[in-house]
């Protein structure tokens, strides 16, 4: 028999025998490798560890340790959940069963309700089959023999039926269970070692309001109990630090089905904190050059036509209609569900010179979209929100500096809020406008600014917006979370769809670059994520009370009340906890509230004018005059 030539992924040539599988070249490796194939990529494409290899095809082997292996290891955890579902609601009928971030989940239609019972009892099965250690088998089938197969199960008969005539499909089947599926797996079912059922929730079929719920049962798997562990722990954490309990605790915000689903009702500690981080970053932008504009929360149609949303999002947007008077139509209106409008309409408001630009406008602009309500979670994603946005009118030549200078602002805020961040640059999808030059320029210019500025960065290809590159930078929380955070954006779509030019020192008229940035995001969204971060302990500067003032008896509350006078004329958010409890109830109050300084006042502190500090980590800091403790304060400030 004639043998083959593959390549590794680091150019060794290999040879091997025809009709050898991916795990018989990882043998030619090694046996250890062998033993620890998951599955491998022939040419790019993950396939199964008993695919065939091809002569002159790339063989690459999959193991534990490479990225996709959690995810492949997942996807057969679906499959297990779906057999041992199988085995013991017969008459179940399944609909899909994904691989998903830390975790996976299987859509299922029975005839009760599961409950925590039934997981358990899910759960004990599923060992049983992994114990088997049943090999996952690969078979391809054409239309009418999928239909066969999947006869009983209608949600996979219409997934068959979506496809096109002539398209080849697999199946993969484990024990009793089959499934439509794309593939790999790994090797058997003793490869999922260690997993847990964690929930059971409602979905719609294919995600639509008007097609059956079904019950969406929710697992996770990894490698070894030790990382399921890790894991397990990390979501008590963080559910511990879950930003709408802390929100009630915290007194800071809430929902109320009243208002609507998605608004948030901020209340006065809230409001702080929100009016403090917009004051601290507003007086930054100023001294970095910018200006800034405040624009309407509704306009006409017009304007949404213009910019292409009426087209294009008017689904995701409020529009209604206003009454212009006797013997004249209805005019179309929309809540604006994006700020960039605003600042064109400021720019074009004058004829621009080159001498203009770049222009920086900033604001802090309330919007509002249509989330559907499944995805809508508390300050994370919510149907009102107010945005840092900025709109940076420039030439070609000056997206790099503009960009580096954005960058330099990322770097303030992530470091004063002690976030690890990354940077991705995406890239132009299929669905776009504008001219090829323009993308390569805007995009070779967004890459120009990381590489100068010294941040590395991913490339995600194809994931731009239809009208230009951007930067995404996402940073990792407390608990080791990654987040999308921060947004640049160039945009060459907008500035002609409103006509805005510039004056050249030439004398022309030229279309400006307008980049656009939001570095919180949404300031609910970042509020969300800061109070999580630091599980509603924020940073002195930012807390809503900077100290509460705790009288020893009740002769100290006069006292109390100057102290707290004095100290807000200084510039520290102060209040006296004046209800008749004891003084350890009170301290025991502060630090629930995570209030960041308790001060004690009693005899001592009254005849020498000082204040006995408390800090809420470090504990006693002894006696402190009201200047001194004052002075402390501001000087936390970044």
């Amino acid at each position: 028999m004639p043998d083959i030539s593959v390549t590794l992924p680091d150019g060794t040539p290999l040879t091997a025998p025809e009709g050898a599988t991916v795990l018989d070249v990882a043998e030619r490796i090694g046996v250890r490798l062998a033993a620890a194939a998951l599955a491998g990529r022939i040419d790019g494409r993950m396939v199964d560890i008993r695919t065939v290899a091809t002569d002159g095809a790339r063989i690459e082997i999959i193991t534990e340790r490479s990225p996709e292996a959690l995810e492949l290891l997942r996807h057969s955890a679906a499959h297990v959940m779906a057999e041992a579902i199988k085995q013991l609601f017969p008459l179940a009928k399944f609909g899909i069963g994904p691989a998903i971030e830390d975790g996976f989940y299987y859509d299922i239609e029975i005839d009760r309700t599961f409950t925590p019972e039934d997981l358990g009892a899910i759960e004990e099965r599923m060992r049983a089959i992994v114990a088997e250690e049943q090999p996952f088998e690969r078979m391809v089938l054409d239309k009418l023999e999928a239909e066969r197969v999947f006869d009983g199960q209608p949600y996979k008969l219409e997934l068959i039926a979506d496809l096109p005539d002539a398209e080849e499909l697999s199946a993969y089947t484990s024990g009793i269970f089959t499934d439509l599926c794309r593939g790999p797996h790994v090797p058997h079912t003793g490869w999922i070692k260690a997993f847990k059922l964690m929930k059971v929730a409602g979905a719609y079929w294919r995600g639509d309001s008007t097609r059956p719920m079904l019950q969406r049962i929710y697992g996770t798997a990894w490698f070894s109990e030790k990382d399921l562990q890790t894991y397990l722990t990390r979501l008590e954490e963080a559910e511990k630090r879950d930003h709408r309990k802390l929100g009630r605790e915290l007194d800071l915000f809430h929902f109320d089905e009243l208002a609507g689903s998605g608004l948030v009702l901020y209340h006065p500690k809230g409001a702080r904190v929100l009016h403090e981080l917009i004051e601290w970053l507003s007086a930054d932008l100023y001294e970095r050059g910018y200006q800034e504009i405040r624009t309407p929360h509704i306009y006409k149609a017009d304007v949404w036509k213009t910019s292409g949303h009426w087209d294009y999002y008017k689904e995701n947007m409020y529009p209604f209609q206003i009454d212009e008077g006797e013997g004249k139509e209805p005019t179309d209106y929309a809540v604006k569900p994006m700020n960039c409008p605003g600042a064109l309409l400021v720019y074009r408001a004058d004829m621009r010179s080159y001498r203009d630009l770049p222009m920086r406008l900033f604001e802090f602009g309330t919007v509002y979209r249509h989330e559907k309500s499944g995805v809508v979670h508390g300050l994370m994603r919510a149907r009102g929100f107010t945005q840092d946005d900025a709109h940076i009118f420039c030439t070609g030549e000056q997206i790099v500096p503009e960009v580096k200078a954005m960058l330099d602002i990322v770097k303030f805020i992530m470091d004063t809020f002690d976030f690890e961040y990354t940077a991705e640059v995406s890239t132009r999808p299929e669905k776009s406008v504008g001219r090829d030059e323009d993308w390569d320029l805007a995009t070779k210019a967004l890459m120009t600014a990381l590489e100068e500025w010294g941040l590395p960065y991913q490339i995600n290809e194809g994931d731009g917006a239809f009208y230009g590159p951007k930067i995404d930078i996402k940073v990792k929380d407390a608990i080791g979370r990654i987040w999308q955070l921060s947004t640049i954006q160039v945009d060459f779509n907008n500035p002609e769809r409103f006509d805005i030019t510039y004056r050249t020192a030439g004398n022309t008229d030229e279309q400006p670059f307008m980049l656009h940035r939001a570095i919180f995001g949404s300031m609910e969204r970042f509020l969300g994520i800061l109070i999580e971060h630091t599980a509603g302990a924020f940073p002195t500067w930012l807390a809503p009370i900077q100290a509460v003032i705790i009288p020893i008896a009740d002769r100290h509350l006069e006292h109390c009340d100057v102290v707290a006078k004095r100290l807000n004329k200084a510039g520290v958010r102060a209040e006296v906890y004046a209800e008749n409890e004891p003084m350890r109830v009170k301290i025991a109050k502060a630090q629930q509230q995570k209030v960041p300084y308790m001060l004690v006042v009693g005899d001592k502190e009254i005849d020498t004018d000082t204040v006995g500090v408390r800090e809420r980590t470090a504990g006693d800091l002894g006696a402190m005059a009201l200047e001194a403790f004052a002075a402390r304060v501001a000087s936390e400030r970044p």
